[in-house]
């Protein structure tokens, strides 16, 4: 069961029941939009988080629904706080992303769209997890800043073309993309560094670049 409350015809604040849970998200659908876009965000972070926030604007301008949920609950959260623990538990963060998937499929207003994963950090790992287990369903992928590394099981068997984005002072990470960018066997696949850029994409215009990048590979596979 699904609750919801509208703040306006296109941008809704949602609340998404799944089991005896409930996680809260922010559902954008631009006038005409065939795709929409699930923001899966990184460690300590939140649906709130500013820079998934101006990736999905950019997207909207686009024309794609977008998507952005916690992937764990306010009580979570707030043992998360203190512990760390729920954030690296990437199996847990994949189910919830999953189900999230399964939400959409089902809601009247996103039935008949495409989907799409945006992950980054630890959320790259939970989109490539779930696309892996929606398989039929999940169309494109991009993971920002990510750490792929932790979906080693699932990295093979990854079906949707997969775009990974680090930045080219993201020394560590880009090992790490490098390393699993590899064992994906997707024929669809890419590797983009963005020049300057750390691991947060704070310096000028890089997270314009990766807004731009994720913009492009979605109209190639969603629309």
């Amino acid at each position: 069961m699904t609750e919801s409350s509208s703040n306006g015809k296109n941008n809704n604040e949602v609340r998404i029941s799944i089991n005896s849970i409930v996680l809260e998200g922010n559902l954008i659908i631009p006038e005409g939009a065939h795709g929409i876009v699930v923001f899966a965000h990184g460690s300590g972070s939140s649906r709130h988080s500013s820079r998934n926030k101006y990736v999905a604007w950019e997207l909207q301008k686009k024309g794609f629904g977008t998507l952005l949920f916690d992937l764990l609950t306010a009580e979570e959260e707030r043992i998360d706080m203190v512990t760390a623990h729920l954030r690296f538990d990437i199996d847990l963060l994949a189910n919830r992303l999953v189900d999230v998937t399964n939400w959409l499929l089902i809601n009247p207003a996103t039935d008949n769209f495409n989907i799409g994963y945006f992950g980054a950090s630890t959320g790259a790992a939970a989109a490539l997890i779930a696309a892996k287990e929606n398989f039929n369903v999940v169309k494109a992928i991009v993971s920002r800043g990510g750490r792929p590394d932790l979906a080693e099981k699932a990295l093979p068997y990854v079906k949707a073309p997969t775009l990974f984005i680090v930045g080219g002072n993201d020394f560590q990470v880009i090992g790490m993309n490098q390393w699993a960018f590899e064992r994906l066997t997707v024929t669809e696949k890419k590797f983009e560094i963005v020049p300057g850029a750390t691991h947060l994409f704070e310096e000028s215009g890089t997270l314009e670049e990766v807004a731009y990048l994720a913009g492009e590979w979605f109209k190639r596979y969603l629309l």
